[in-house]
C-alpha cells in the first residue's frame, strides 16, 4: 500500500514525466544515489541483496554503494566481516531498541559519506536500509540544520528508525524538507513498523509504502510501480532545481 503526501506539496502527483525528457528539453541524467547498508551488513552484501531493486530502477538511477569504516566483531557463523554506521553499547555493538548515552563511531562515519561525496558525488538522493536509514534521516537532519552540506535533494529510507542515542536527540527538533520515500514491512520483527512511522513523521513530504513482510527491501510487481513513479518525480524535482 503507498500512502502520497497532498496534492498542495512541491510534488504534485498530477505531473506527468517521461523518462528521458527534462524540464527544458534536454534529455535527463540518471539520479545518482548513495546507499548505506544495514548493521552486519557491508555494500556487496547490501548491493547483492538489492539485487530485483536494482533492476527495477537501473533505467532512472545509478547506485553508488559504501561500506561503514566500523567493522563489528564477528558471530560464530559469520565468514566474512561485517560492519555497522556507530554502536550503541561499551561493547561496539548497536541495538536498535535500546536507549543510550554513547554513539561510538558516528563521526567516524559522517567523514566516510563526505569522502564518498568528494570521490563519487555529487549525489542527488541517498538511500539507506535499517541503521543505514537511521543514518540516511541523521544526514538530512544535519543538512537542514545547516550543520552540514551533503547535497542530498531527496531520501528513501526502508525499515528505517530513530536513534536511541541521547546525543542524537537534538537531530530530531526539526522538520526535515526534503521528499522521502519511506518503505517498511507490516511483519517486520526486527525494526516494527511502529519506529519506522516515527521517521515518517520528521519529513514533511513523505511517500510512505507499506509491505506485507519483514524486514527486506521488497521488490515485487506491486511495489515496482511505486518506485518507478517516485524516481521519475525525483528526476523531475532535481532537474527543476538545477534550471
Amino acid at each position: 500500500m503507498i500512502r502520497r503526501p497532498p496534492r498542495s506539496t512541491l510534488f504534485p502527483y498530477t505531473t506527468l514525466f517521461r523518462s528521458g525528457q527534462s524540464t527544458n528539453g534536454q534529455v535527463a541524467s540518471n539520479l545518482k544515489i548513495l546507499c548505506l547498508h544495514g548493521y552486519r551488513q557491508s555494500g556487496n552484501t547490501f548491493k547483492n541483496k538489492l539485487g530485483a531493486f536494482r533492476k527495477v530502477v537501473k533505467k532512472y538511477a545509478d547506485l553508488i554503494f559504501i561500506t561503514s569504516e566500523l567493522e563489528v566483531i564477528k558471530d560464530v557463523e559469520e565468514s566474512e566481516p561485517t560492519y555497522g554506521w556507530w554502536f550503541s553499547k561499551e561493547d561496539n555493538t548497536f541495538n536498535a531498541h535500546n536507549e543510550s548515552d554513547i554513539c561510538t563511531g558516528f563521526e567516524t562515519s559522517v567523514d566516510a559519506v563526505k569522502k564518498a561525496i568528494k570521490q563519487n558525488g555529487p549525489f542527488d538522493g541517498v538511500l539507506g536500509f535499517s541503521q543505514g536509514a537511521a543514518l540516511a534521516t541523521l544526514l538530512c537532519s544535519l543538512q537542514q540544520q545547516n550543520s552540514e552540506s551533503f547535497g542530498f535533494k531527496f531520501a528513501i529510507l526502508i525499515a528505517s528508525f530513530k536513534s536511541r542515542s541521547k546525543l542524537h536527540s537534538d537531530l530530531y527538533n526539526d522538520q526535515i524538507d526534503c521528499p522521502s520515500l519511506h518503505v517498511y514491512g507490516e511483519n517486520d520483527k526486527v525494526i516494527p513498523k511502529e519506529m519506522s512511522e516515527e521517521i515518517v513523521a520528521l519529513f514533511n513530504s513523505p511517500t510512505i509504502l507499506t509491505h506485507s513482510g519483514g524486514h527486506f527491501v521488497p521488490a515485487d510487481a506491486s511495489q515496482k510501480t511505486n518506485y518507478v513513479e517516485f524516481m521519475q518525480r525525483m528526476i523531475f524535482f532535481c532537474e527543476k532545481i538545477k534550471n
